[in-house]
């Protein structure tokens, strides 16, 4: 990227909404040293300080949620109702951390030999952040909630088509009243990552993305021993057997697969259906899909909009079409123009076709039949992620039962895969590591120090060695 201007492009209309001037390297070096400066203070402001401004920031999005939902909009192609939702969510994890991180954040007692001793969890620095445009406000808000209010400075490095979004964020946390310093939006590509990573002041690195994008970011902070999380792609099916309730599965179905025009990693990309009931499912989930309204994302009845960019879309239409010509069969869809792409269906996909064993980041549902239980299993571990899965099935005792042989990061039962700020959220496998939100997530970028203390040290004493 360099210094070329980059421009903030409406996939909708095609129109330039801004342009901007990506930042030198010394000015980011600059950036990164006062990010440090910031932290020296911001760790020592009480906790209770720090929700109370986490606190502002979700005020602060309610009342701006019209002009931020329509960045979003704007930006990324979203449908403006889901925009809505979005800054709403955003709003929820800042005023979970805000009544939750005072005790997350408590020292941990541990019984020792020692008169006393315990655990407690001190920020590291400055963190990094690289996220994606898929959900522009949400990706950041779940990583900056946390690990601002424990203490941290944050460095984002958004999507370089969702700047305007990253500009906005950072509005947010200014006009909640965060120090400066706390939370900047760098305006640079992916060729300045590792330069960041080099910065002695930047000491963990978060990211949401590609596979690849995750390998390069994970080998650049291993070789500088520096902490990373990976929350990557994911290929998450949806199971349905033949005793599900197969109304409220196929709603759910559809919201999983379909909402945010299928640009989701925790997307349900898969159908795995019992062969009993497939057939009947299937022609209502045709029906129904067919019916979702697509088109210009502000209008507020649009329910598939556009994809993010036009090369999206393309990649998208070539895993489709490859799919085909191995044998799968379209039920529904398939058509592009431009950045959209129908909402599709292909039914007898089978391991070997890019529908099954790729992540489709668009609306493209896959589905495979099976007979029995194993072979759903079987079915469903055949896939190189590991993020999520849904079972769908009225007797919950067996789905329980199957969790354990289940290689997820989650397993959602009668219910899409989401993420919650009051759940642990991330994958295994290719999937990444780490994990997000809750108590779990406000932890990965402390310092877990051990404090052990004795009141005499006369040498008898339980505890010396």
């Amino acid at each position: 990227m360099s210094n070329e201007t980059v421009h903030s492009v409406n996939p909708y209309s095609g129109e330039v909404i801004q342009s901007f001037r990506p930042l030198s390297v010394e000015e980011v070096a600059v950036s990164a040293a006062r990010a440090h400066k910031a932290f020296l203070a911001w760790r020592k402001v009480p906790v209770a300080e720090r929700c109370g401004l986490l606190e502002r920031a979700s005020e602060v999005l309610l009342s701006r949620k019209s002009e931020l939902a329509q960045t979003i909009t704007a930006e990324m192609g979203k449908p403006i109702t889901q925009s809505l939702a979005e800054i709403e969510k955003c709003a929820w994890v800042c005023r979970y951390y805000a009544g939750e991180a005072p005790s997350q954040l408590a020292r941990t007692l541990i019984e020792t030999d020692a008169d006393r001793s315990y655990v407690r969890y001190d920020p590291l620095g400055t963190v990094l952040a690289v996220m994606p445009w898929n959900y522009p406000f949400w990706q950041v808000f779940r990583f900056a909630a946390p690990t601002l209010t424990a203490g941290n400075t944050a460095l984002l490095k958004h999507a370089s088509n969702v700047w305007l979004c990253g500009e906005a964020i950072e509005s947010v946390f200014r006009e909640a009243g965060y120090p400066e310093g706390v939370f900047r939006h760098l305006k640079i590509g992916s060729d300045q990552v590792e330069a960041l990573l080099d910065h002695p002041a930047v000491k963990a690195v978060s990211l949401t993305g590609s596979g690849g994008a995750g390998s390069a970011v994970a080998r650049a902070a291993g070789s500088r021993i520096k902490k990373s999380l990976l929350e990557l792609g994911g290929n998450n099916a949806l199971v349905v057997f033949d005793d599900a309730d197969l109304d409220a599965a196929l709603e759910t179905c559809i919201q999983a697969r379909f909402q945010n025009t299928g640009q989701s990693c925790i997307a349900g990309k898969r159908l795995l259906v019992h062969r009993k009931i497939a057939d009947g499912f299937v022609a209502a989930l045709v029906d129904r899909v067919k019916a979702l309204k697509s088109g210009d994302p502000e209008d507020p009845d649009t329910y598939i909009g556009v994809l993010a960019r036009e090369d999206l879309a393309r990649d998208l239409e070539a895993q489709y079409q490859e799919s085909v010509n191995k044998g799968a069969h379209t039920a529904c869809g398939g058509k592009r123009d431009g950045a959209f792409f129908e909402p599709t269906i292909l039914t007898g996909v089978q391991p070997g076709m890019p529908a099954f064993d790729q992540e489709t980041f668009g609306p493209l549902l896959a589905v495979t039949e099976f007979d029995d239980e194993d072979e759903a299993l079987d079915l469903l571990g055949n896939s190189q992620y590991g993020l999520g899965v849904s079972l769908f099935t009225r007797d919950t005792a067996r789905a329980e039962r199957l969790v354990p042989e289940i290689e997820e990061g989650a397993v959602f039962i009668n219910e899409l895969v989401k993420s919650d700020p009051r759940l642990p959220f991330g994958g295994v496998k290719a999937s990444g590591y780490g994990r997000e939100l809750s108590a779990l997530g406000i932890r990965e970028f402390v310092n877990a120090k051990t404090v052990y203390i004795v009141a005499s040290t006369g040498s008898d004493h339980p505890g010396k060695d």
